[in-house]
């Protein structure tokens, strides 16, 4: 019968297995990371070969819960129309809601509807009302693109997720980490008490500057926002406002 060994009667690793452990350990971390950034990278690339392939149009975000009955449904699904009608791409994320009805307004008019779909774990599937659709596995991949894709931004009242995308974008607009473009928040009675918020609280405690809630503009009007796209104009396919962006220099808007 085999005699039991105590903790004690363990003999400790030696400095060399400590050390060959660690190396293996390290290996392997490196090994999954390097795995994690060819997928990250797979994503972005994929994502710009498309983007690549139509003209910057006007990217809308807002939320996926909103129905068809609901007031900003129907602005977002006229704004679509009259964007398309002027001849510039639609941009969303390309799920229900605002998305939906946005894509809905350019496709039913017959301008270029763009999606640039989520992979989620509740399979988020594509609205019916594209053109082209991007699917995409990484949130940030995502965002990146819906940026990229922009002349012009628009926020329609949503959760958590569209507050994620206003902020990202107006921290960078912020920074001039990007050109300061024309960013509209539709719907005054949603916007202003977050507005409010930005000038009674960060703007007095010196958080933000006075001019930072500049960067955007609250509307009830999606005429304003299709003239603003119609004073950039229509880009040539394969330019992009953002190539050759130098942060340090630029000094000057596009609005």
């Amino acid at each position: 019968m085999q005699q039991k060994t105590s903790p004690k009667d363990q003999k400790a690793p030696s400095t060399e297995q400590i050390a060959e452990y660690q190396q293996k350990l390290i290996t392997e971390l490196e090994s999954a990371d390097y795995d994690r950034a060819q997928a990250y990278a797979k994503d972005l690339l994929n994502g710009l070969k498309i983007v690549r392939t139509f003209p910057q149009g006007v990217t809308i975000y807002g939320s996926a819960r909103i129905k068809e009955n609901n007031k900003y449904y129907k602005e977002a699904r006229h704004l679509g129309e009259l964007l398309a009608a002027n001849g510039h791409t639609v941009i969303t994320g390309g799920g229900p809601g605002i998305m939906e009805a946005a894509n809905r307004g350019s496709y039913e008019y017959g301008g270029r509807s763009i999606g640039l779909n989520i992979t989620l774990s509740h399979e988020q599937h594509p609205n019916p009302y594209l053109t082209d659709v991007l699917q995409f596995e990484y949130f940030f991949a995502r965002k990146v693109m819906l940026a990229m894709s922009a002349k012009v931004y628009v926020f329609f009242p949503g959760g958590f997720g569209t507050m994620d995308e206003f902020s990202e974008v107006l921290i960078l607009m912020q920074e001039k980490k990007m050109p300061i473009m024309p960013m509209f928040l539709f719907g005054k009675s949603f916007w202003k008490p977050l507005d409010r918020f930005y000038a009674t609280k960060m703007t007095a405690l010196k958080t933000i500057n006075p001019q930072d809630r500049k960067i955007y503009k609250i509307t009830d009007s999606v005429e304003e926002i299709v003239k603003a796209a119609n004073k950039i104009g229509h880009p040539k396919v394969k330019t992009n406002y953002y190539d050759g962006f130098a942060a340090a220099q630029h000094k000057t808007s596009i609005i």
